[in-house]
């Protein structure tokens, strides 16, 4: 998805410097995706939340907060931050309450399906790559679900497998007893034969 230059409001341009509050991973993750690179993971009601606010009956300055504390809780050149200071532009609350009530979704869902993208972009493994096209095919939740716990267990599925191959590829018994220990003990210990351990036995 192509992001045009975004041209924020002087009144925002204080909370959007604020530092980003980035999509921490499980260890077993292989890294988070980018968006420009990395995607919000801003966690936000549905429309149709019970947890949604009552912005209709905002003023205008909380109105502002609200916009500002979800553009900067999301990355530079971000959908949130387009849809956002474009709302912030247009100084109505109409516009304020759209965002709020409309705007942030979409945008919340056009960065997670960039995300997922990303994750395609660095070449994964078959499990990983099935899950996001699995999810690019789906809906917001989908993608939010890839982005939070499905592309984790997939990189499960993807490091055991490779350990499975490694181990044919290296019959020895020292070989076999440290790769069947880590298929063993779990996504992390996984992980941690494929980066070091496998060097460590021959």
């Amino acid at each position: 998805m192509t992001m045009k230059p975004v041209r924020v409001a002087a009144v925002a341009t204080a909370a959007v410097l604020a530092p980003v509050v980035l999509f921490s991973s499980p260890a077993v993750a292989a890294g988070t995706a980018d968006r420009g690179t990395v995607a919000s993971a801003t966690a936000t009601a549905s429309p149709a939340s019970p947890a949604a606010k009552d912005y209709a009956h905002m003023s205008m300055d909380d109105l502002r907060v609200e916009v500002l504390t979800l553009m900067a809780k999301s990355p530079e050149k971000s959908s949130m931050r387009v849809y956002g200071s474009r709302a912030l532009d247009k100084r109505t609350a109409e516009a304020l309450v759209e965002f709020l009530e409309v705007g942030q979704y979409k945008a919340q869902e056009e960065d997670d399906r960039y995300a997922v993208l990303a994750i395609l972009g660095k070449n994964p493994g078959r499990g990983v790559t099935r899950a996001a096209n699995k999810a690019l095919d789906g809906n917001a939740a989908d993608l939010r679900y890839s982005l939070e716990t499905g592309r984790y267990k997939a990189q499960e599925e993807d490091d055991r497998y490779a350990v499975l191959r490694l181990m044919t590829q290296h019959p020895s018994d020292a070989f076999r007893a440290a790769a069947s220990k880590a298929l063993d003990g779990g996504p992390a210990a996984v992980r941690q034969f494929l980066e070091v351990g496998q060097y460590q036995v021959r």
